[in-house]
C-alpha cells in the first residue's frame, strides 16, 4: 500500500523547521511516566526514524484509538527539543490522515547527534530539502481510498537575525519562543511571551533550612495557555518589583517541576521556578493578541457541588455588602473581613469573604455603589471554595475582582437584572443550606414538621417554614467567642475571663485583649397550626434582630439601658419571616430531643409569596 510521507520531515524538524506541517508515520507507541500519564511515538518518514512527545492534551487521541501503530499523521504544531544529546520531537497539535496502514518504506532509527545535525542541515542543498507529495493515495484491490492535497516541504530557513551575522555560537543564538503549552521539562532552551494576570503577596517562612521568602505570579499567552511562575529567595528581590499584572514579558532560562496542585489551580501540569540565571525580559509594546484575562466562570447553582477548597472563578450582581470589621488571626495579627453576597441568573445566591486589602479597595467601592442605590456586576478570578456552615466563597492572595467588567457574561448579566433578575427569589448556598439532591424547596407547617418526625432519621431534613416570631429568649441571647482565625476560619469556640480585662481560649490556648460576640438565639415562633421552638446562630440571629449581638450585648450589659434594649426585642416581634430549617435529633444527656435550628431567616417577600400561592391553586384537582 504505497503512501508518500513528506521525504525529510524528521531531517528538517531536527534542522528547526516548525512550519511545513509534515505527514509522518507512527512505527510505535509507549506510556511513560509515573505520576503524570504520558505517551511517546516513534515517527518515521519513510527513512529516518525519531522518537517524539505527546503533548497531554491529545492523550485522548491515543486513547480513544484515533491514533494507533502504522498511523499515518500531519503534524500542526511541534518543535523540536534537545535532552543529553538527544533530540525529541513534541507534538502540540496533529490530524489522523490514515487510521491504519502498513509501514512505509524502510524507515532507519537516526543515530545523529545534536551537533552533527546542527551542521548538517543549514549546509545541506536547499533543492534536496524540498519534498513535494504530489500522490497520497492508498490502494488496496479495487479500494479506493481519499486522496490527499499536495504538501509542499519547505526548506529550513534559520530566524532572519541570524542573517549576515557570520558564526552563531551555540549559547549565543537567542531562544526560540514558544507557546506555554509546548513547555516541557525535556527541552533544553526556551521562552515565553505571555501576559501577568495575577501576583501573589510576598511570603515569608521558616523551615528546618532556616527563614526564605517567596512569590508566584501566573503567566497567560496568546494561544490561552497558563501557567504559574515561582520565585525563592534572592531571584524574589530581583523580580518581585519588576513584575506587574497586565504586562507583557520575555522570560527564559528557568526550570520547570511538577506543579503542587494543593496550591496551584491552572490547567498546566508544570510550573516554572525562575533562578539566577533566568531572564526577564519588559515587552514596552502592548500585544493586542494575547488577552487581559482569562476566565471560566461557573455558575452559582454549580458552586453547592464544588468540592471544598477548590479554585473557581464566578460572576454575579452585588445585592448587599456588609461593614468591613477587625479580626484577630491566630498568629496575633490583625486583618480585616468584610462579607457581600452574589446572585445570578441561575437563581442562587452566595456569600463572597473578602480578606485583607480586598476590604478596603474593592469592597469599600462596592460598599458605596450599593448605599447610592446601584447593584453592580463583580467578577472573581480565582476564589476559594470554602464549605464551612454551607458553602461560600473567600478570597486569597491570587483572587482578582473586577467591577462592572467589559465582559460578555457581564453584560448578560446586567441585562437580566435590570429586566426583571432584581426582583427575582433567590436561594443562598451559603450557611447550611439544602445539601445535593434537595433543593426544591420542601414547604412545611409546624404541625406538618412534628407529625411527620422529621430530623428523626440519620441525615438532617432541611425545609422552609413560613411563620411568625411569638417570643424571644433574653436572658441569653449571645455568648463570648473567640475571634481568633484558624486558616481562614474563625475559631468560634467560647472563651472565658482572664483576669479583669483579657479573655482566654482553651482551644487556642492563648489569651488576647477583645473577644467575639456570637449570637445563641432562642425564640419561639408560630404559624397556623402550631408553634415550636428554634435556634438561630450568628448570621440568623443578625437577619431576625437586625443588629450585631456585640451592639445588643453592650446595650444590655454595659450600658444597661433596658428600656432601648427592650424595644429593639420587642420590635422584632410579630414579624412574619421565611425561615431555613436545619431539622436533626440530637442527644441531651440521656434524651433524645430534635433540634430545630435556623440557618436563615428572610423577611417575606409578599410579591413572591403571591406567585408561590397561587402556583399552589392552580396545581389543586
Amino acid at each position: 500500500m504505497p503512501v508518500n510521507l513528506t521525504p525529510n520531515a524528521i531531517a528538517a524538524i531536527n534542522g528547526g523547521d516548525v512550519n511545513s506541517k509534515p505527514l509522518v508515520q507512527v512505527l510505535d507507541i509507549k506510556p511513560i511516566g509515573n505520576s503524570q500519564e504520558r505517551y511517546r511515538f516513534l515517527l518515521s518518514d519513510a527513512v529516518a526514524t525519531q522518537q517524539a512527545m505527546l503533548a497531554t492534551q491529545l492523550n485522548d487521541r491515543v486513547k480513544s484509538g484515533q491514533v494507533r501503530k502504522g498511523s499515518v499523521i500531519q503534524l500542526i504544531e511541534y518543535i523540536c527539543s534537545v535532552v543529553q544529546n538527544r533530540k525529541f520531537i513534541v507534538v502540540l497539535n496533529m490530524e489522523t490522515i490514515i487510521p491504519d496502514c502498513e509501514i512505509i518504506g524502510n524507515p532507519k532509527m537516526s543515530t545523529e547527534s545534536h551537533s552533527t545535525a546542527q551542521k548538517e542541515l543549514p549546509g545541506s542543498n536547499p533543492a534536496r530539502s524540498v519534498g513535494v507529495s504530489t500522490n497520497l493515495s492508498v490502494q488496496n484491490g479495487g479500494d479506493k481510498m481519499p486522496s490527499f492535497r499536495p504538501s509542499v516541504q519547505l526548506p529550513f530557513q534559520p530566524p532572519p537575525i541570524y542573517k549576515s551575522h557570520g558564526a552563531i555560537l551555540k549559547n549565543e543564538a537567542p531562544a526560540r519562543i514558544i507557546p506555554i503549552a509546548a513547555l516541557n521539562p525535556y527541552q533544553g532552551r526556551w521562552a515565553i511571551k505571555a501576559r501577568v494576570t495575577a501576583k501573589g503577596d510576598l511570603r515569608r517562612y521558616n523551615n528546618a533550612r532556616g527563614d526564605g521568602k517567596v512569590f508566584s505570579f501566573d503567566l497567560l499567552d496568546s494561544d490561552g495557555g497558563e501557567i504559574r511562575v515561582t520565585c525563592f529567595n534572592a531571584v524574589v528581590d530581583r523580580f518581585y518589583d519588576t513584575i506587574e499584572v497586565g504586562k507583557v514579558y520575555l522570560i527564559s532560562k528557568g526550570s520547570l517541576k511538577p506543579a503542587q496542585k494543593n496550591f496551584n489551580h491552572l490547567k498546566n501540569e508544570w510550573e516554572i521556578f525562575l533562578e539566577a540565571s533566568s531572564s526577564v525580559e519588559l515587552c514596552p509594546d502592548e500585544d493586542s493578541s494575547i488577552p487581559k484575562q482569562q476566565f471560566s466562570f461557573r455558575p452559582i447553582g454549580e458552586i453547592e457541588n464544588v468540592e471544598n477548597n477548590s479554585i473557581l472563578d464566578v460572576i454575579g450582581i452585588v445585592i448587599s455588602v456588609n461593614p468591613s470589621v477587625p479580626i484577630l488571626r491566630k498568629n496575633g495579627m490583625e486583618t480585616q473581613r468584610r462579607i457581600l453576597n452574589l446572585k445570578d441568573s441561575s437563581g442562587w445566591s452566595v456569600e463572597l469573604t473578602m480578606w485583607g486589602e480586598f476590604c478596603n479597595r474593592e469592597g469599600h467601592q462596592l460598599q458605596e455603589m450599593i448605599d447610592s442605590g446601584f447593584f453592580p456586576v463583580l467578577a472573581v478570578k480565582s476564589g476559594k471554595v470554602n464549605d464551612f456552615s454551607g458553602k461560600s466563597i473567600g478570597t486569597i492572595s491570587t483572587t482578582q475582582l473586577f467591577i462592572n467588567p467589559d465582559l460578555t457574561e457581564a453584560h448578560n448579566m446586567r441585562e437580566w437584572f435590570d429586566r426583571g433578575g432584581k426582583n427575582a427569589a433567590s436561594q443562598s448556598i451559603t450557611r447550611d443550606i439544602m445539601p445535593t439532591g434537595s433543593r426544591n424547596e420542601i414547604r412545611k407547617t409546624v404541625s406538618q414538621i412534628k407529625d411527620e418526625g422529621l430530623g428523626r432519621s440519620d441525615k438532617p431534613d432541611w425545609v422552609t417554614l413560613k411563620a411568625t416570631i411569638s417570643f424571644i429568649k433574653t436572658d441569653t441571647f449571645c455568648y463570648t467567642a473567640c475571634p481568633l482565625m484558624i486558616g481562614d476560619r474563625q475559631c468560634n469556640k467560647k472563651v472565658t475571663k482572664s483576669g479583669n480585662t483579657r479573655w482566654q481560649c482553651d482551644r487556642c490556648n492563648q489569651e488576647f485583649q477583645n473577644c467575639d460576640y456570637r449570637y445563641l438565639l432562642q425564640a419561639q415562633v408560630q404559624d397556623h397550626t402550631g408553634l415550636t421552638w428554634v435556634t438561630a446562630f450568628q448570621e440568623a440571629g443578625e437577619e431576625i434582630l437586625g443588629c450585631s449581638a456585640k451592639e445588643l450585648y453592650l446595650l444590655k450589659y454595659e450600658e444597661e439601658d433596658d428600656f432601648r434594649f427592650g424595644e429593639i426585642i420587642r420590635s422584632r416581634l410579630l414579624n412574619q419571616f421565611l425561615f431555613k430549617l436545619k431539622i436533626k435529633e440530637e442527644l441531651y444527656g440521656e434524651e433524645q430531643r430534635v433540634k430545630i435550628t435556623v440557618v436563615k431567616a428572610d423577611k417575606v417577600n409578599y410579591t413572591s409569596e403571591s406567585r408561590y400561592l397561587l402556583d399552589l391553586i392552580s396545581k389543586c384537582p
